[in-house]
């Protein structure tokens, strides 16, 4: 498929997928304009890459619905300031959108080579405040903390102290929680404590600890 064509995927995926579900944060949209989700996923599915669903990316994890990425992003609620830990680095697609969005971006993967694979394919679009490394996302990255914002690509049965305690005061926790029934939430800490808000029902990964 060439170029021009998976252009003109990635542009009605963001109008029919994105904006079609009130997803109004401008600079979400552009990025995800320009962001070639294409190469973040394996050759055997990239006429896939921009459809309205999840994808295999190997080892039992997967690369997100377009609309989910969009969703969390946004409600996270960045701006060009902020500093950001992402959980589940993945395919490096999300790590992707919030380099271009934010100042420092932290993404941390639990399977060494799905780790360096991303850490791999994202050095080609030559990032200068993107880090990535193979880790236990339940201790997420305490010698970078505190973060604006830590956005969680795969779901634990309970939410991490270790995470909450890592954002800065008023720093927002986007996490999906569950087992089996999932809800993705947003906590944010605030100078009285923590606010727990339910945003709607997902399916994600379990997530794990580190492995190689």
């Amino acid at each position: 498929m060439d170029q021009d064509n998976f252009y003109t995927q990635r542009l009605a995926m963001v109008n029919d997928q994105l904006v079609a579900r009130n997803i109004r944060d401008v600079s979400v949209l552009a990025v995800m304009k320009t962001i070639p989700r294409h190469l973040f996923v394996p050759d055997n599915v990239k006429k896939y890459a921009y459809s309205d669903a999840p994808l295999g990316i190997g080892y039992g994890q997967t690369i997100s619905q377009p609309y989910i990425v969009a969703f969390m992003t946004e409600t996270a609620m960045l701006d060009h300031d902020a500093k950001v830990l992402e959980i589940g680095t993945g395919s490096g697609y999300q790590a992707a959108i919030l380099a271009s969005l934010c100042k420092e971006v932290y993404t941390i993967e639990s399977v060494s080579a799905l780790g360096e694979r991303a850490k791999a394919l994202l050095n080609q679009f030559a990032y200068h405040n993107l880090y990535v490394r193979v880790g236990d996302g339940y201790k997420g990255w305490p010698e970078q903390a505190p973060f604006d914002a830590i956005i969680v690509t795969a779901a634990p049965d309970q939410v991490p102290k270790t995470l909450i305690d890592q954002l800065k005061e008023n720093g927002r926790l986007i996490i999906p929680v569950g087992e089996f029934e999932q809800q993705l939430i947003r906590i944010t800490r605030t100078k009285d404590g923590i606010k727990q808000e339910t945003l709607l029902p997902v399916r994600f990964v379990p997530m794990v600890k580190a492995k190689g």
